[in-house]
């Protein structure tokens, strides 16, 4: 910016100073030309005084040696008076009288400027440079003829002819070249003014400017909080506002776009679903934190590339591939592995511009593996309930038409089947109980009465009620209680998971096996938490089926618990159970 400032004030110079040398020289001029015209006007007033009050000599004979004296002397004479060279010319351009040159060395004079000029009733003048003086002459003539002038009579006779008067113009040429020097000199000394001013109203004019222009710089590198200082008022003051209202839109828009982007990315980052959006050059252009757990992959090295990088889950590229081919809706599952497997639904939509033009497609993944697996789950569920339930209702179908048929006469055996027919329709409610219960526990229908409860002594109930049913096959219970704990649960919920957990132990152990209870809390936990521990000397859950021991009606072997004696709702009703009475009470 400062060589511009540098530049301006040269130009104002050399734009002042051009007007200065152009004045100057047409001040010049008309001061040559006037004191010219001056000086031919009083050289004319000389002749005419001449023509009136010169004695003139015969000069019907311009060579006569008398004659040219004569004239010669009176020029002479006159060069004196009037400080100007005098020249007498007859009609015919001879000279006859000069008062610096001898009249018969001179040419003859018809077809100088000033002769010519002067023929007629008029006068001549013109300005050549005398070769012999060395400078600029001014030379007037005027044409004289003693017969009819009003001059003084003459008795020897008559002149017919020109009176020439010349004289220097060195005086003019002095005095203009002093004006030329004068004018120098305050050219000079106006130039320092010039550029001292012209500096200074440049930097007034470029230091705004400049600071303007920085500021335009700041914001084109995305500073949008640069302002201008504005403390002038005329045009440069109002660009000055213009910038820093166009830094304020600027500033106010990208806020809002930021604003728009961080919540686009929020929402992008905390979906559910992953999303991968692939460009019209078929490249991945998007790929969200969901899309990235879900297929192993990490946005920054797949964004750009094409959609074969995903090559490693084949099903999902051969789907996005056919998809792109088609740019057409679609909806499809399949199975990626990451590193298990797992079933992902894929929902394709292609993208448009506002003018119809396309974008690329756009790819929601959702993880349907567990609505897969619990949709599978429950369909055990069914069958494994529909199992349970036929059992107790065929065996008291069949004893009922026994009995209804009269085959049984025997009181006894009579009695004995109706046993039978109670116990399994005492089965089959235990059965419908805990579907209900476990319906109501899912659906939250299942309110909880918390109390502080005796640990010590609710395990000494619930085991004094499964002590019959263990003496039976001989095993053996045992409990390692703090005699000082309580808790606060909902004690009939307690009941329901321990008996229920009690009873699988004692159910899947053979004879003069072992139950053991035990209850542990850790004194330094800031959340006292309290451990209960059930084990046993059974035959155990398989290690390939221990992660599933929490789903819902899972079951290790689908005969077990009708050969023991259990439930179909084991873990599932106890995992459901305790969930909701630890996190609720305790």
């Amino acid at each position: 910016m400062r060589p511009f400032r540098i530049r301006l004030a040269i130009i104002m110079m050399v734009l002042i100073g051009v007007s200065v040398i152009v004045a100057g020289y047409t001040m010049g001029r008309v001061f040559k030309t006037t004191h010219t015209t001056a000086l031919e006007q009083t050289m004319v007033r000389e002749i005419n005084l001449l023509k009136a009050t010169f004695p003139f000599h015969d000069a019907s004979d311009p060579t006569s040696p008398e004659t040219r004296k004569y004239y010669s002397d009176r020029a002479l004479e006159l060069d004196r008076l009037t400080d100007s060279r005098v020249t007498f010319i007859n009609k015919d351009g001879m000279v006859i009288g000069d008062s610096e040159s001898d009249p018969a060395s001179m040419d003859n004079h018809l077809n100088r400027e000033e002769i010519k000029g002067a023929v007629g009733d008029g006068y001549g003048q013109s300005i050549r440079y005398s070769e012999t003086l060395g400078q600029d002459m001014l030379y007037v003539a005027l044409p004289v003829n003693s017969d009819q002038s009003d001059m003084i009579e003459m008795p020897s006779g008559k002149f017919d002819g020109y009176i020439r008067l010349s004289m220097s113009l060195q005086a003019v040429d002095q005095g203009l070249q002093r004006g030329w020097m004068i004018m120098f000199a305050a050219l000079g000394l106006l130039f320092l003014i010039v550029a001292l001013v012209s500096y200074r109203v440049a930097r007034g004019l470029t230091s705004p400017i400049e600071h303007i222009t920085k500021v335009a710089h700041r914001i084109t590198k995305l500073e949008y909080d640069a302002r201008v200082d504005v403390t002038r008022k005329d045009e440069i003051g109002q660009l000055g506002l213009a910038i820093n209202g166009m830094a304020d839109s600027l500033q106010s828009q990208l806020k809002t776009i930021r604003d728009n982007e961080a919540l686009l990315q929020s929402v992008l980052a905390n979906m559910t679903g992953g999303i991968v959006m692939i460009d019209a050059g078929q490249s991945i252009a998007l790929v969200n934190r969901e899309a990235e757990r879900m297929l192993g992959i990490q946005a920054g090295k797949v964004t750009g590339k094409p959609y074969i990088e995903l090559k490693r889950h084949y099903e999902l590229t051969r789907t996005i591939e056919e998809s792109v081919a088609l740019r057409e809706r679609m909806h499809e599952e399949v199975s990626v592995f990451n590193p298990e497997e797992r079933l992902i639904r894929i929902d394709g939509v292609p993208m448009s511009e506002d003018d119809g033009g396309y974008r690329g497609m756009l790819f929601l993944l959702q993880d349907v593996t567990a609505i897969r697996r619990l949709e599978s789950m429950r369909s055990e569920f069914v069958a494994n309930v529909s199992h349970e339930l036929k059992t107790p209702v065929a065996a008291v179908k069949g004893f009922a038409e026994t009995l209804l048929s009269g085959g049984v006469q025997d009181k006894e055996t009579e009695r004995s089947f109706l046993k039978i027919i109670y116990d399994e329709g005492d089965r089959l409610n235990r059965l419908i109980g805990d579907i209900l219960e476990l319906s109501k526990i899912e659906s939250k229908r299942a309110p909880l009465q918390c109390s502080p409860v005796h640990v010590y002594s609710f395990f000494e109930m619930v085991l004094g009620t499964l002590s019959k049913v263990a003496e039976k096959k001989q095993i053996r219970l045992e409990m390692n209680v703090p005699e000082e704990l309580y808790i606060e649960a909902d004690e009939d919920k307690m009941k329901q998971i321990f008996i229920n957990l009690l009873s699988n132990g004692i159910n899947y152990i053979s004879e003069g096996g072992r139950v053991k209870l035990t209850v542990t809390m850790d004194p330094d936990d800031e959340d006292e938490q309290v451990v209960f521990a059930v084990s046993d000397t059974g035959i155990g859950i398989p290690k390939k089926d221990l992660p599933r021991i929490f789903e819902r009606f899972y079951r290790v072997d689908k005969g077990r618990s009708r050969n023991s004696g259990g439930l179909a709702l084991d873990f599932p009703s106890l995992s459901i159970w305790w969930n909701c009475i630890m996190a609720n009470c305790l």
